[in-house]
């Protein structure tokens, strides 16, 4: 016997076993309470911003008092954390990590980390993958260099826009609605510890990166620490990846025109072409 699966005045006749399939995964159930629970989570994910417990829990449409158990038991999971100054919930460091982990299976992060192989041969530096995040600038793979460098890169770490040559490149090759706040409070920031840069000098710099389709920093976040970094870009021009290499001011040569920043360029620019990007 034959069962018929009907859509709209077409038929298509499966066999009994596909049949029951279909039905099982028609009348598959969940456990409610991790349901509700994920809007939370999901509620963390879409506001993107630290949020206090009735704040989060109206954006997850539930009382309060429900919303904090489900908050204490994913704060033991390391899926939120609180702040114990303001009492505001973000997500976690385990939270952080798993889609971390998820960005490292994209199309465009495979084919990077295969093809800067050969940058991690040719130049011996800690070499380093990162994408724009609504945080920032972040690391999502990152390969150690032989020797030990006094700088901590790892999966994870946000850069900054303006002292960092992956943030700069971003800055640069990003469209400037999306990252001029972001510049601005760095700016304020830095103000409170030196001369802030000026408007003029930003865009200076930024223009800089984008004639060159490279940035470069010497020594101005940890001295005795180069880096060059150089944007990937997919089929439609738009910035997606940045390619960094870091090393001590002992073994790497800043310059513009230096075989480790020709190195760079040339990955980046391998894996855009791979990308389907069309300069």
């Amino acid at each position: 016997m034959r069962n018929t699966v009907r859509y709209g005045t077409a038929s298509a006749a499966i066999p009994s076993s596909a049949a029951k399939d279909v039905e099982e995964t028609k009348d598959r159930r969940g456990i409610q309470s991790i349901e509700v629970g994920g809007q939370l989570l999901l509620a963390l994910g879409r506001t993107g911003k630290p949020m206090l417990l009735k704040e989060l829990a109206r954006e997850a449409g539930m009382p309060s008092a429900k919303a904090h158990p489900y908050l204490v038991s994913f704060a033991k999971l390391g899926l939120v954390e609180q702040d114990l100054l303001t009492g505001r919930y973000e997500l976690g460091p385990q939270l952080l990590q798993l889609g971390l982990i998820s960005l490292q299976r994209l199309k465009p992060i495979r084919i990077a980390t295969k093809e800067i192989a050969t940058l991690l041969t040719d130049t011996g530096l800690t070499v380093a993958i990162a994408v724009w995040e609504n945080v920032g600038p972040t690391i999502i793979w990152v390969q150690e260099a032989s020797h030990a460098l006094h700088i901590n890169v790892r999966t994870g770490t946000v850069m900054s826009l303006l002292n960092t040559a992956t943030g700069l490149v971003f800055a640069a090759f990003l469209p400037p609605k999306a990252v001029e706040g972001m510049i601005r409070t760095e700016v304020n920031r830095l103000g409170g510890l030196a001369d802030p840069p000026s408007q003029e000098k930003i865009e200076a710099l930024l223009a800089e990166v984008r004639r060159r389709g490279l940035a470069r920093i010497a020594g101005a976040l940890t001295p005795g620490i180069n880096a060059v970094s150089a944007p990937v870009f997919d089929h439609a021009g738009n910035i997606i990846l940045a390619i960094t290499a870091i090393g001590s001011s002992g073994v790497f040569d800043p310059d513009w025109n230096s075989p480790i920043a020709r190195s760079v360029v040339e990955a980046a620019n391998r894996i855009s072409r791979l990308l389907e990007h069309i300069p």
